[in-house]
């Protein structure tokens, strides 16, 4: 689909642009990833998700072997430091565990791994490099075993967040230290003590700062400028404006990358996420009660650039909506045709993303499926929505098996079997013409929350 034209909004330039890639046959996009101290939260799942939709529509454009998706883990951090001794483990011991489960986590909502996942402490030695090419052209100095990136020594600094001097300095909630040159400089390299994890460098037993580590990740992945750098709305200032100033200082280049893409922030239950207001939703915590499915597309049903409210609400909501797709699936002919994904939703997706009018495409190919009298065109809807679906991550699921999950917790339900059983009394009772019987079945299964569909070849249960 070469001939596809994308569009993204820049907030480098604050414009829907036409995106043209440095060379077609390396496409490359580097997404901030997780710090692994804890389980990830549904804050960290939406660039995750909404950053998976970008690389399938790259892939689909320029093919999947043409692009190339960085996504790090952050595995250098105060927080795991401190959680780890809190634990009375070892940081590799605490970062593996929640990298594990980060990984589990984010494939159950279908999000596709990344080409590269580096992890920080493996690229030590690059940053090292990086902040010695930094301190020779002048953009960084040593002071009392910190090594500073100067911001004066880059004079357009802020271009990415446009905060003027007083703004950035404020933002940026910069430790106030005698040792600085500016208030606005910022840690490249710092001191750990005896029980903190450290690498040995030039400048003694100590640690990277945390934007140091993105830059030096991307540039070994990627290359010194890139095509699309990603992340969430809150990075943009200080993080990524500091990725920018490291990257295009240390290597002499005018771009980090050439497009940047934020997504927006997540409020839950209509407020900030907060574990004293009981809203603090962590993705592996909800994977216990919904399909991870479900969980996608209350993340995509809004445009990745807008707020995004998460709510148990906006779960049934989503629910409900992928069981009415399943149900079209759930009557198909085992080897529908090959074809390719719908152009109005691939043309969607290519207009910076724009998710819910994918959706909106998704119902409407849905509704002439249930409306096609035709079974050969009722195939070929049912393929276009399935290779539509498939293209944003959604109905991977067997229907048979979509509609028979049941939460984790549930013990008490009913279990395949028993209802199974339930089913055939009930068909058999029909048979037999005792419908008060059939009738009582019926009302069990309902009150126990399994939908029963009769049809000319049997009848099929679904939980609801």
């Amino acid at each position: 689909m070469s001939a596809t034209t994308l569009k993204f909004h820049n907030t480098l330039t604050r414009e829907k642009e036409t995106f043209s890639p440095i060379d077609p046959s390396n496409v490359r996009v580097y997404a901030c990833g997780p710090t692994v101290y804890d389980y990830a939260h549904i804050g960290n799942a939406r660039p995750v998700v909404a950053f998976d939709i970008l690389f399938r529509l790259l892939r689909l454009v320029y093919g999947a072997e043409h692009v190339t998706y960085v996504r790090n883990i952050t595995d250098i951090d105060d927080k795991i430091n401190a959680r780890a001794k809190e634990s009375g483990i070892t940081i590799r011991e605490l970062t593996d565990g929640t990298a594990e489960i980060y990984r589990a986590d984010m494939a159950a909502l279908e999000a596709l791994p990344p080409t590269e996942e580096p992890r920080a402490t493996e690229h030590v030695d690059g940053m090292i490099a990086m902040i010695e090419a930094l301190i020779e052209k002048g953009h960084a100095y040593e002071a009392e075993g910190h090594v500073l990136f100067s911001v004066p020594s880059m004079p357009n600094y802020g271009g990415l967040s446009r905060r003027n001097r007083d703004e950035l300095v404020a933002g940026a909630r910069i430790e106030v230290a005698p040792y600085k040159r500016d208030p606005a400089d910022f840690v490249l390299w710092k001191p750990s003590d005896a029980e903190t994890p450290g690498w040995e460098s030039p400048w003694g037993f100590g640690r990277p700062g945390w934007h140091i580590e993105c830059s030096a990740m991307s540039a070994r992945y990627l290359g010194a400028e890139f095509d699309i750098h990603a992340g969430g709305l809150d990075l943009i200032f200080p993080h990524h404006e500091n990725e920018i100033a490291q990257s295009c200082c240390a290597h002499g280049t005018e771009k980090m990358a050439r497009t940047w893409l934020h997504n927006g922030f997540v409020t839950v239950e209509g407020e900030k996420m907060s574990k004293s207001l009981g809203n603090f939703y962590t993705v592996h915590d909800l994977l216990e009660d919904w399909q991870g499915e479900v969980i996608r597309f209350h993340l995509l049903s809004t445009h990745y650039r807008a707020p995004l409210d998460f709510s148990k609400e906006g779960l049934k909501e989503a629910k409900a909506a992928l069981d009415r797709f399943y149900l079209v699936l759930r009557d198909t002919d085992a080897h529908l045709p090959e074809t390719e994904p719908d152009a109005e939703l691939v043309a969607a997706l290519a207009d910076d993303l724009n998710t819910p009018l994918a959706i909106a495409r998704l119902h409407a190919i849905a509704t002439d499926a249930n409306k096609a009298a035709n079974p050969a065109k009722k195939a070929e809807l049912q393929a276009l929505l399935k290779a539509s679906g498939a293209l944003i991550g959604l109905f991977g699921s067997d229907p048979e098996a979509w509609f028979k999950w049941s939460p984790a917790g549930s013990a008490g339900g009913l279990s395949d079997s028993e209802i199974d059983d339930m089913v055939s009394a009930r068909v058999a009772a029909r048979q037999n013409k005792d419908f008060a019987e059939a009738d009582r079945i019926r009302d069990a299964l309902t009150e126990a929350g399994i939908v029963l569909e009769d049809g000319v070849g049997g009848t099929a249960w679904r939980r609801s």
